[in-house]
This record gives structure tokens, C-alpha cells and sequence, in this order.
């Protein structure tokens, strides 16, 4: 059910929501299914030509970024976004907050994102991700 509501908010934008509410609840659509690994929300939430850069400096295309996320054993155990902003460019919405990304193994990262969206056949879709390491 959580999958079709996901879908759901990715494919029809809300009626009288805001271009910023739609990225909101994209991030959240992200977040929902890199935690249950779930591939056809991520298929339609990333765009084509995604470029996902991790902390790491590892660098992957769409097909490499779901794989990596749906990998059974290796799901993302929370992600927590704070201190979120969004701002919204015609077509272009960028999404930049703290997140605390725990992995399989309960080990935490402390993380900047840079995630950045584009309005494709009236959905947001990721077109770019970027994160970088931070001491807390």
C-alpha cells in the first residue's frame, strides 16, 4: 500500500501543492524506498540520465544506483534528513539538507545532500545526487 501511495506522489502531483511540497514529497518517496530497497520507485522517481555521486566518491548511473539500493542485505536500516531547503528554479528544483544515512551494518554516516531534480511529463524526477562526509 505504502509503494502505491509512493507511486502515487511521484505521479500525480498533488493538487494546489507547491513545486517545493512535490521535491518534499519526492525526497520522502526516495527515502521510503532505498529503506524497503524497493526498485519500481526508484525506477520511476530517477530520471535516465542520473548521476549518483556517494560520500565515497563512488559514482553511479541509474541502473548502478538502484541495484546498489535494492541489493538484498545491504538495505539502508534510516535516513534522516535535517535542516532541509528547497528551492525551485522553473523545472528545476534542488533539495539540500544534513542527512544521517544508517546502513545495513547500524553504521552511521553523517552526510551534506545535494540532490537536485528536474520536472519531467509533470513529475520530479533525480536528476543528480551528491553527498559529502561531515563530523558532527
Amino acid at each position: 500500500m505504502k509503494t502505491v501511495l509512493a507511486l502515487l506522489l511521484l505521479i500525480v502531483p498533488a493538487f494546489g501543492a507547491t513545486a517545493e511540497q512535490e521535491i518534499t514529497a519526492a525526497t520522502e518517496a526516495y527515502k521510503s524506498a532505498v529503506l524497503k530497497g524497493d526498485a519500481k520507485v526508484l525506477e520511476a522517481l530517477y530520471n535516465k540520465d542520473l548521476t549518483y555521486e556517494h560520500s565515497s566518491g563512488k559514482t553511479e548511473t541509474k541502473a548502478e544506483a538502484i541495484a546498489s539500493a535494492t541489493k538484498p542485505g545491504s538495505l539502508a536500516k534510516n535516513i534522516v534528513f535535517k535542516e532541509s531547503t528547497v528551492r525551485v528554479y522553473g523545472n528545476t528544483g534542488i533539495f539540500k539538507a544534513k542527512g544521517d544515512f544508517t546502513n545495513a551494518a547500524g553504521e552511521t554516516s553523517h552526510l551534506d545532500v545535494l540532490m537536485v531534480f528536474i520536472k519531467v511529463s509533470g513529475k520530479w524526477q533525480l536528476v543528480a545526487r551528491q553527498s559529502t562526509k561531515i563530523t558532527v
